[in-house]
């Protein structure tokens, strides 16, 4: 039996409430946490780049007490093995028999911490759950129970014992985030909420409060892959991509994945805004965090100290959108 549809107009009011929630946990990273958002409501994973203790743990806990959901954190070190992630298959001497335990991949909301810290066997295990929404242990698949997001995170300053992750797993990541510190009266928040009256600094998403059942983000998830995207600015979104590859300043330009995630992005933005139609500013908005990790900058612009997205807003600044 099909579940019933979710109408859109119940869409706004649930993405607010959920909004609502997350700020009584998170304080600023109003960015972030729209787009973590959007990524859960087209069903993609965010990779998260930063300086640690910026409340990505504090946020992906809120989120999964938001949603009902199940959560789990990973560790990603040098020597984290498959098993350590998907789970492992162990002979059981009383039955007989081998049994199947399940690993923290099992989830609904997965917090793969400094990812690239582990070595490219272990984050090609993370690859299958992430793009097949399916886990393989000794010959058996296992499919997961949706909705499913890998939420990674990577510090940008330390290299020393890092995986840098290949352009094949990036790919598989609807945006790419990058986080700054807050600002001071922002700083000035947190310190007070975490080190004022407490003890030890646990984090504390007490405040927050359910707003949907799993089976109502399940319903969020399909209601917001009917957002219509009309050809004109599905047509804009594929030029975005291709003209990322035409650029001098990028050695390496987005491929058709570019702008599948423009355009799967950019729909979850416009439900945010509430909307059930795409228009170009949607995709606009989408382009840094959907392109800067599908790109690979030209070393002259490298040795120049320019970035990506530099090089990239160039290129969205070229590219003329379709009139509404």
């Amino acid at each position: 039996m099909n579940p019933m549809p979710m109408p859109f107009v119940e869409v706004p009011p649930l993405l607010s409430a959920l909004r609502a929630q997350l700020r009584r946990a998170v304080v600023g990273q109003d960015e972030l946490l729209d787009e973590v958002i959007c990524a859960f409501l087209v069903g993609g994973h965010v990779l998260v780049e930063g300086p640690p203790g910026l409340g990505k743990t504090l946020l992906i806990l809120a989120f999964s007490r938001c949603i009902s959901a199940r959560f789990a954190r990973v560790q990603f070190t040098p020597d984290l093995m498959p098993s350590d992630v998907v789970g492992h298959a162990v002979y059981n001497p009383a039955t007989g028999e081998w049994q199947i335990r399940r690993g923290p991949a099992f989830t609904n909301l997965l917090l793969a911490d400094e990812i690239n810290r582990a070595p490219a066997k272990t984050q090609s295990a993370l690859l299958e759950v992430m793009q097949e929404q399916q886990i393989s242990i000794e010959g058996q698949t296992f499919p997961l129970e949706g909705p499913f997001m890998t939420l990674a995170t990577q510090n940008p300053i330390e290299h020393e014992g890092t995986y840098p992750l290949p352009e094949a797993q990036l790919d598989r990541f609807l945006l790419k985030v990058r986080v700054g510190y807050p600002s001071e009266a922002e700083e000035l928040e947190i310190v007070r909420a975490v080190a004022v009256g407490r003890v030890g600094d646990r984090l504390d998403i007490s405040a927050v409060e359910a707003v949907m059942s799993l089976d109502q983000a399940r319903a969020l998830q399909r209601a917001v892959a009917e957002v219509r995207v009309a050809e004109p600015v599905l047509a804009y979104a594929v030029r975005l991509a291709r003209a990322t590859r035409e650029t001098p300043s990028l050695s390496l330009g987005a491929g058709p994945r570019g702008a599948i995630a423009l355009t799967r992005a950019a729909r979850g933005f416009a439900a945010l805004e509430g909307r059930d139609f795409v228009v170009p500013d949607d995709v606009k908005r989408v382009a840094l965090p959907a392109l800067r990790h599908r790109v690979q900058l030209a070393p002259e612009l490298e040795i120049e100290g320019r970035g990506v997205d530099e090089a990239l807003a160039e290129v969205i600044q070229s590219v003329p959108a379709p009139r509404e």
